[in-house]
């Protein structure tokens, strides 16, 4: 990663006590627009330096999931009015163009702005996005939350997705946030060795950060939608960036933990799936997880797929045509523990 400043712009003043909206200005040269960019809309709310945590807070990764960047343009409209501690940067579209679009990675590049980081300076221009929440965005941070669904291609139970800290005052307070945020469901992901997320450069900052998957269909959902806001607000206050408490969560967190590979269930050859499971359901190893249709020999037996390993279902796919490779369901495991 190059040590050279992002060229990334922005007239918006991080330092500057009060309350600013502004864009990122990304650069992107190209036919009808030689010297053109793309604005990326954020907002920013502070009460000046040392009186509290800067909390960054983003949405629209991938464009294609709405709960989050719907709670935080809510969130927006009423930063002129809220009376802070610290600092709040807002960003609900990150991948703005993919999140115009309404696909989970740009039209632009093809860019999974969660699978590019820490990004490249002189890149496409989600790895431009990338390189700038890398270098100018996580280094202003202490808490980072980043807010997803399943996209159009998967249904997924709310659930926070859960990092902590080994050990100390840090994990502590992590415990908290996960408590206060108050998802139905907090789990512990697995991602097969995968370290180009947002996540996985929150990591290398230092940073609390906290992510959650709340949805599915490329579709905004109301009950989805109260969980992240009574979350948000309640993570805030914790925090003490906000004076206003917030009603407590109405029940515990439910613990889970994705345990690798066997939790996975893939699509082994094209067709169409036909799935023998719900979202949510409790399915053991060797269940049989469905069945997958050969179009082109519609007379021949499907082949049968079966679950690798215990679990409950959290995310499964929406889309019945498959290719090979494709992910057809996630499960993850009770833990008495994160």
């Amino acid at each position: 990663m190059s040590s050279l400043p992002s060229l990334i712009a922005t007239d918006v003043d991080f330092e500057r006590t009060g309350f600013q909206t502004g864009a990122l200005r990304l650069p992107w040269s190209h036919d009808r627009s030689a010297y053109g960019h793309i604005p990326i809309p954020l907002a920013v709310l502070n009460a000046g330096a040392g009186t509290g945590p800067t909390v960054l807070l983003t949405g629209g990764n991938h464009g294609d999931e709405y709960e989050g960047p719907v709670a935080l343009m809510k969130l927006m409209q009423r930063l002129p009015s809220m009376k802070i501690h610290g600092r709040l940067i807002v960003i609900p579209g990150l991948n703005f163009p993919a999140f115009i679009n309404g696909s989970r990675t740009s039209p632009i590049d093809r860019g999974n702005l969660n699978r590019l980081f820490p990004g490249v300076r002189n890149g496409q221009p989600t790895e431009m996005i990338a390189h700038y929440v890398e270098t100018e965005l996580l280094p202003r941070a202490d808490i980072v939350i980043d807010l997803h669904a399943g996209g159009a291609s998967f249904d997924h139970l709310p659930t926070l997705l859960a990092s902590p800290p080994a050990q100390g005052e840090r994990r502590a307070l992590y415990l908290d946030l996960v408590r206060e945020f108050g998802s139905p469901n907090t789990m512990i992901m697995d991602l097969l060795g995968e370290d180009r997320t947002i996540a996985a450069a929150a990591e290398r900052h230092g940073k609390l950060f906290l992510c959650g998957e709340f949805g599915g269909h490329a579709g905004c959902d109301a009950a989805n939608l109260a969980i992240v806001e009574s979350g948000l607000q309640r993570v805030l206050h914790r925090l003490g960036v906000t004076p206003e408490p917030y009603p407590s969560p109405a029940g515990e967190t439910r613990m889970l933990r994705v345990a690798g590979a066997r939790h996975y269930v893939y699509a082994p050859l094209a067709g169409v799936f036909e799935p023998t499971f719900a979202l949510g359901d409790q399915v053991l190893e060797d269940q049989l997880a469905g069945r997958l249709f050969d179009p082109h020999q519609p007379w021949k037996a499907p082949l049968e797929i079966r679950f690798r390993g215990d679990g409950t279902v959290m995310c499964m796919r929406t889309f019945a045509r498959v290719e090979p490779g494709d992910c057809i369901a996630l499960l993850a495991a009770h833990s008495d523990a994160i």
